[in-house]
């Protein structure tokens, strides 16, 4: 059997896949829209005062919030899975179809198949937003807030570094724009100044890339103010190898303005490795960073959870709000034993790992049990 054919046979969705799959996709668009609204509507508030009380741009202000729902959708699309879940299941139960089904033959775990499938790839989907999409558009609102409603660029915030120079001045770097999947600094300009704090030298470049341990400055011009007034002058230099004071970890850490929900983990990763942080830094940055991989697969837990609650809230004859009722008291109970969990992990950061993953192998159990039990029935 060649791998084409393995595809169609074991890959090919079968009637009961495709009407499950039906039956949630309706009730996970409602969810999607209703939990989208509501954090919507926190962040329509908090723009209107921005627009209100510091005058920034209407413009400005509906690109932020067009670049706040990637990350939102971190956490709204595990909550619209469950409530599509605990719908689709209690309108499957309330109108018999679940009994029907088990009449003609098919168990009730076969049924459920193809929604923990489902939970599966939303899991993936989330933890590809998380890590790809809500990053990028964090830069974008940090470049939004730096370059129109602070009336500042980074060239002025973000991207100066001070360091000091062995023979006793100090180096300051300039730049106005830093590219992350390069590492490389934009536009540099470098002015290195003596103990009295007069220039001796200032360097312009296209680009500052890292490699290693050091900053290489692509077609740089260089400007040497000798004691007796005079200038050297050396344009158009290739490339010059220069310490800027600063790793770009480092400078990744100050744009993101210290905060790890705002990086992928491969930004975390490096600014751990950097050595640079301090002690309460790195256990915050460690749990973080495990919690990154934990969290997207809430979706196939609440998944879990959701069946054998959905077939409990079509017994207690409630309609779509009882199925809200139970969507949002399993979110708030997850999200309490996370919290919990995320204070351990960083007073215990040597097992992180464990921490991070103990909310969902506890809801995990506790969604199988009740699932075994609702399969008996």
């Amino acid at each position: 059997m060649t791998f084409r054919q393995w595809a169609r046979c074991y890959l090919r969705l079968e009637i009961l896949d495709r009407y499950m799959l039906a039956e949630l996709s309706g009730p996970f668009g409602f969810g999607l829209a209703a939990f989208t609204l509501i954090f919507a509507a926190t962040s329509l508030l908090n723009l209107g005062r921005l627009v209100s009380s510091e005058h920034a741009p209407v413009w400005a202000a509906i690109e932020i919030f067009f670049w706040q729902l990637p990350a939102e959708m971190s956490l709204v699309l595990p909550m619209a899975l469950l409530l599509g879940t605990l719908l689709a299941i209690q309108r499957l139960s309330g109108e018999s179809e679940i009994t029907a089904m088990k009449a003609g033959g098919i168990s009730f775990m076969r049924m459920c198949m193809p929604l923990l499938a489902a939970g599966i790839a939303m899991s993936v989907v989330t933890f590809v937003v998380q890590e790809v999409v809500a990053p990028f558009a964090s830069d974008q609102i940090t470049e939004i807030e730096n370059t129109v409603l602070t009336h500042t660029s980074a060239f002025n915030r973000d991207l100066t570094v001070s360091a000091p120079l062995p023979s006793g001045g100090r180096q300051m770097t300039y730049a106005t724009a830093y590219e992350p999947h390069s590492q490389a600094l934009l536009h540099v300009t470098l002015i290195q100044y003596d103990r009295n704090n007069a220039p001796v030298q200032i360097i312009f470049a296209d680009r500052a890339d890292f490699d290693a341990a050091e900053w290489t400055l692509e077609n740089a011009s260089i400007y040497r103010f000798n004691p007796d007034g005079t200038v050297i002058a050396e344009p158009h230099i290739a490339q010059q190898q220069v310490a800027l004071g600063e790793n770009p970890s480092e400078i990744v850490q100050r744009i993101k303005q210290n905060d790890p929900e705002n990086m992928s983990r491969a930004e975390i990763r490096q600014i751990v490795a950097s050595g640079q942080l301090t002690a309460t830094e790195y256990s915050k940055y460690v749990t973080t960073y495990q919690e990154k991989l934990a969290k997207p697969f809430a979706c196939f837990v609440f998944m879990l959870i959701a069946i054998p609650f959905g077939m409990r809230a079509a017994r207690s004859g409630g309609g779509t709000g009882v199925g809200f009722g139970f969507a949002v008291a399993i979110v708030f109970v997850y999200y309490i034993v996370l919290t919990i969990f995320s204070y351990i992990s960083e007073a215990y950061v040597l097992l992180a790992p464990l921490w991070a993953w103990v909310p969902n192998i506890i809801f995990t159990v506790f969604g199988l049990v009740r699932l075994r039990r609702a399969a008996s029935v």
